[in-house]
């Protein structure tokens, strides 16, 4: 089946005509004449770029996601594939009104009619994984339906197949392949379409989202209504906003847009360093604005989690390069193990600082932050630095962080909005607040073995030593006793092994 699948990626791939990208290089374009006469047949006067997209589109979800993050690097590609790339984010052909009405009926066990008083056929939203539908519920409130395509976890267990097998290769074939553990991130992005797939959980997410922001004057995160969520269909408070790259639409609203890109900026922040918990998967398509200039958060289907460790490790490296301290990164990668025990620090550091040196005091429409990681992954295979897979999402986010802050204010200056943030949650985490709340945290585990501490106490110090020792004593006497009996079973069944090969042998014999 999953050479089926190659095959068929294969003749999307040359139907699209998406071999001239490849063609495009210095070292293989010797062979366009001969490609050209021999797919004669294909009609390539569609351009390029509606053509990729195209071609994303009839390949399934897996393809139009990695669509989805291109589309938010302007830089790193050209602008005619860039702008219809960006189509991917929020108008993937939908599925017909009649599927999502079958499919809600065969959810609910009724007629979409007995559940919701009003459902508009037409999709206002059309995803790689679903589509949305505005409706009205019982009560007359007005709310946003998200059904799952169906088929889809078919689909794409084919290509999560042909990736582990690209993985494979690339662990087999090349140098640097056990070092970047392409299995591990196949893996992880594996468990994140699980994750995607089941809307229960997105229902989950979007819930524990709205709490952590439920007094911030920034984000807005729509209500669950629980009572119509199942695995294959979500219902939460429909929003009302303007896409976040509609920047004609913003201004006619008299949005102030650098204050948009700083928000965005602390948004990101409070969700990675605060609460651990961040939207991963912030395109356009999924992030809109109201007209008071607050960020509606929509699509909750990938988010990030990090643990206590990865947190505190990313705090202190970004406060590390805030401060243009790259020893301390240096030297928080060897602590972490990231990085051989026997790496030197100093040459590491001078690694570090040729990077990052000529980025800093720049806009942020001078920096791309695509070339900086290309060079950062290049240093790091230097220095046999290992790729953590818990942390793909999170450079991702992070890519997909710049292109909006780039679309939004190019002149924003991404270290001065971050590092004052940065700074007030490192001394709130280790200062005397740190102090305070884990105190608070602690004081119900303590509440309970602080009674408990005087009858501990008393029972230890009035145990028999001597009783203690014979009973250590007597258990071991049994352990010896029990390997004994072992060894004499063992002995017996070799004897009765050999005497029956022996009487065999002489019946042989005889």
């Amino acid at each position: 089946m999953r050479i089926f699948r190659l095959l068929i990626i294969l003749w999307v791939s040359v139907r699209f005509g998406l071999d001239e990208f490849v063609l495009a290089h210095a070292r293989v374009r010797g062979l366009r004449s001969l490609v050209k006469v021999t797919l004669c047949w294909r009609d390539l006067s569609v351009p390029r770029a509606v053509r990729l997209r195209q071609a994303l589109e009839a390949l399934g979800p897996i393809f139009v996601k990695f669509g989805q993050m291109l589309s938010t690097r302007r830089d790193l590609m050209p602008l005619d594939i860039a702008d219809e790339l960006a189509r991917l984010q929020d108008s993937v052909p939908p599925f017909s009104a009649q599927i999502a009405r079958d499919t809600l009926a065969a959810i609910y066990g009724k007629p979409v009619e007995s559940v919701f008083a009003q459902f508009d056929a037409e999709p206002v939203a059309s995803a790689s994984m679903a589509q949305v539908h505005f409706a009205v519920l019982k009560n007359g409130t007005d709310a946003a339906v998200k059904v799952l395509r169906p088929g889809i976890a078919k689909i794409i267990d084919h290509d999560l197949g042909l990736l582990e097998a690209a993985a494979i290769l690339v662990e087999k074939l090349f140098a640097d392949g056990k070092r970047l553990h392409p299995r591990e991130i196949v893996a992880e992005f594996r468990k994140t379409l699980a994750d995607e797939l089941d809307l229960m959980r997105e229902a989950s997410n979007c819930s524990q989202l709205r709490r952590n922001f439920e007094h911030s004057s920034l984000l807005i995160v729509p209500e669950v209504y629980w009572d119509y969520c199942e695995s294959g269909v979500m219902v939460m408070e429909r929003m009302k906003g303007v896409p976040i790259n509609r920047m004609d639409k913003l201004r006619e609203m008299g949005v102030d847009i650098p204050k948009l890109a700083q928000d965005g900026v602390e948004i990101f922040f409070t969700q990675v360093f605060r609460d651990a918990f961040f939207h991963a998967d912030m395109h356009p398509g999924n992030i809109q604005v109201n007209a008071s200039g607050q960020y509606i958060a929509l699509d909750f289907g990938i988010m990030g989690t990090l643990t206590e460790v990865d947190k505190n490790y990313l705090a202190q490296n970004f406060l590390a390069f805030f401060q243009r301290d790259y020893r301390a990164v240096a030297q928080a990668h060897v602590d972490a193990g990231w990085t051989p025990a026997d790496t030197r620090v100093d040459e590491f550091e001078a690694a570090i600082r040729a990077v990052c040196e000529p980025i800093f005091d720049r806009p942020l429409k001078e920096i791309s932050f695509g070339k900086v990681l290309l060079r950062l992954f290049q240093t790091s295979r230097r220095f046999q630095m290992e790729i953590q897979p818990q942390l793909v999402l999170l450079q991702k986010t992070l890519l997909n962080i710049e292109g909006l802050g780039r679309d939004l204010d190019p002149n924003l200056d991404l270290w001065k909005t971050g590092k004052p943030f940065l700074e007030r949650w490192m001394n709130e985490r280790f200062g005397w607040r740190g102090a305070l709340r884990n105190i608070r945290h602690e004081a119900p585990r303590w509440a309970m073995l602080l009674p408990q501490l005087p009858r501990l106490t008393h029972a230890y110090l009035t145990q028999d030593p001597a009783a203690a020792i014979r009973s250590q004593t007597e258990l071991l006497l049994k352990q010896q006793s029990r390997t004994q009996w072992l060894l004499l079973v063992i002995v017996a069944l070799l004897a009765s092994g050999l005497i029956l090969a022996s009487y065999q042998f002489i019946i042989s014999t005889h």
